[in-house]
């Protein structure tokens, strides 16, 4: 099991940036992968970047690309979020999470084997 804890969030005033700090520790294993999902209140779970550990191959949600990037740090197991650009729409709770890369490269939440406690960003208009 990996554990995941986050830091990062806060409130920020549209049009600016925020970056979100997810360090994993514990077990990984082969195509592993990480990623950040939030979920709006009355909204599902989203995904919005994922980055395979080997090779660095990455997904961007529609919504988030050309003003998300995510990261990693190999030495320091960590992964990162760098949120620019940031709209009204993206008031969330952030979720790291870890899971198996695969066919979906950790789109979809039933391939998340571990979540991080969340950390909330507000974009104040």
């Amino acid at each position: 099991q990996v554990q995941l804890v986050e830091s990062g969030g806060g409130l920020v005033q549209a049009g600016g940036s925020l970056r979100l700090s997810c360090a994993a520790s514990g077990r990984t294993f082969s195509n592993y992968a990480m990623g950040w999902f939030r979920q709006a209140p009355g909204k599902e779970r989203e995904v919005l970047a994922t980055i395979r550990w080997i090779g660095g191959s990455t997904y961007y949600a529609d919504s988030v690309k050309g003003r998300f990037t995510i990261s990693r740090d190999n030495a320091k197991n960590t992964v990162y979020l760098q949120m620019n650009s940031l709209k009204p729409e993206d008031t969330a709770v952030y979720y790291c999470a870890a899971g198996q890369w695969g066919p979906r490269r950790l789109t979809t939440t039933v391939d998340v084997g571990s979540w991080g406690q969340g950390t909330q960003v507000t974009v104040s208009s």
